[in-house]
């Protein structure tokens, strides 16, 4: 399937994919610019090839992310792969269960998810700025890593996707009691597994616009390799401010487009 899309619109698209990689990699949530941007550069394109679009872009930034990470955060990479691999099986059911949404199912759940993490981050202003303690991780610890982080968001993931690398940064900082750095580099891991596991389904499906996707995959890599660097230096308090004015901006546009015309 071949779709016509403006060079304006492809350029303002590339932008977006630099922006939600920085995100992305910082605090996560990404997607929740990322995905929005495609629905509304491309209103006349089915869902499932945005969504099979947005994880072609996605896995180049967040793997990006995750390899700055690896090098650099001290990470325990056996049991982020063990959370990742069962992530991989949860957006694999995602993704083909994807097909079956349409837009006017689409839009009204982004803006629930973005109203939620809207919601979140206000009311907990330490997220994002203030690290947890270092706690063990007990292998029951674990196993609820396992089944929320990986088969549900993984699920999530493949369905939906926008969001989902920040539900893996508050899910692995709630149940391994993880410190914001480690889990957002280890929700980087689970997240390449995420977007694998969904891509080979939107992909075997013929739903991916690759005319579209790379030159929004570059930018999303340069987005997401600068944003794993600038964590690792600066923290993410900055981010959490950038992060509700894209979320509120985002509500606003996406409700003005259900609702508004």
């Amino acid at each position: 399937m071949t779709h016509e899309i403006s060079l304006t619109t492809l350029l303002l698209l590339c932008l977006a994919a630099v922006a939600a990689g920085w995100i992305d990699a910082v605090v996560g949530g990404g997607g929740l610019l990322q995905l929005p941007a495609l629905l509304v550069g491309l209103p006349h394109v089915p869902p499932a090839h945005i969504l099979g679009t947005n994880k072609a872009v996605a896995i180049c930034g967040t793997t990006a992310a995750a390899v700055s990470y690896v090098r650099n955060a001290g990470l325990d990479l056996r049991m982020a792969l063990r959370i990742g691999l069962a992530a991989l099986g949860g957006s694999l059911a995602g993704a083909f269960f994807a097909s079956g949404i349409n837009s006017a199912v689409l839009r009204p759940l982004i803006m629930a998810v973005l109203l939620a993490v809207l919601a979140f981050v206000l009311l907990r202003p330490a997220f994002g700025v203030t690290p947890g303690a270092a706690v063990p991780a007990t292998r029951r610890r674990v196993l609820t890593a396992i089944l929320v982080a990986g088969l549900g968001i993984g699920f999530y993931d493949g369905l939906i996707g926008p969001g989902t690398g920040t539900f893996l940064v508050l899910a692995l900082a709630g149940i391994l009691h993880m410190d914001l750095l480690r889990a957002s580099g280890t929700a980087k891991i689970v997240n390449v597994c995420t977007n694998v596991g969904a891509l080979v389904t939107f992909s075997a499906q013929g739903s991916v616009l690759w005319q579209v996707a790379a030159p929004m995959a570059l930018c999303n890599l340069t987005g997401g390799a600068v944003g794993a660097r600038m964590a690792l230096k600066r923290g993410s308090g900055f981010v959490r401010g950038v992060l509700l004015v894209v979320v509120v901006t985002l509500v606003c546009k996406l409700g003005y487009d259900q609702w508004g015309g």
